[in-house]
């Protein structure tokens, strides 16, 4: 007497996985080398033993602040749209994401202005200020590839942490050259590998 196999139900069936949306990092990554290269580099012309003249005091910042505004703006723009169409826990992981950009600033904030004020040395703002930012967007970089399991974002954001980490040793306007040539540089590099891997999952869903 032959025992016939039970008929697998339909939902049992293993059809391989598609990835989700990607988030398109690339205009995120130039404004934001923009923002390092100019602002940091004319930070770093502007001071030293041989400073150039005729640089006006407020354009280093001023460069810097209007390239992360931008890359902020874009880096926003694009989690955005690749949220369209998500699961909903997806949606809510970009969303504390996006949140833990502000909760990082506000601490950096209030870091900065509380040691500079408890120490009685706000000449110290100028260095805290562009070394505290690169670690806080490494920092978050790390937290934003972790969870989109994008090993490019990750490994910039160890590469940030570590070089603001470590420009503090050299004070300025060393610290400025580093931050405008490792940190500028690490960005324009990801952009171009960012256009390959966004080719990559291209393919994969084809």
């Amino acid at each position: 007497m032959s025992v016939a196999a039970p008929d697998r139900p339909a939902a049992a069936a293993v059809t391989p996985g598609r990835p989700g949306n990607e988030v398109d990092n690339r205009a995120a990554y130039i404004s934001f080398g923009l923002a390092y290269l100019l602002g940091h580099g004319a930070a770093a012309v502007a001071q030293g033993d041989n400073p150039l003249p005729g640089l006006p005091g407020w354009l280093p910042t001023a460069l810097l602040g209007i390239g992360l505004a931008t890359g902020i703006t874009q880096a926003t723009v694009a989690a955005l749209r690749a949220q369209r169409g998500a699961a909903e826990p997806d949606v809510l992981s970009g969303k504390l994401l996006g949140a833990s950009w502000i909760a990082a600033f506000t601490a950096l904030f209030l870091a900065v202005t509380g040691l500079t004020s408890a120490l009685g040395m706000p000449e110290l703002q100028p260095i805290l200020w562009p070394a505290g930012s690169g670690i806080v967007v490494g920092l978050l970089y790390l937290a934003e590839g972790a969870v989109r399991r994008n090993l490019l974002h990750y490994g910039l954001g160890v590469w940030l942490a570590l070089v603001s980490a470590a420009a503090l040793f050299l004070g300025t306007p060393g610290l400025y050259w580093v931050l405008a040539v490792a940190g500028g540089g690490a960005y324009a590099l990801a952009a171009v590998l960012e256009h390959r891997r966004l080719g990559r999952h291209a393919d994969l869903r084809r």
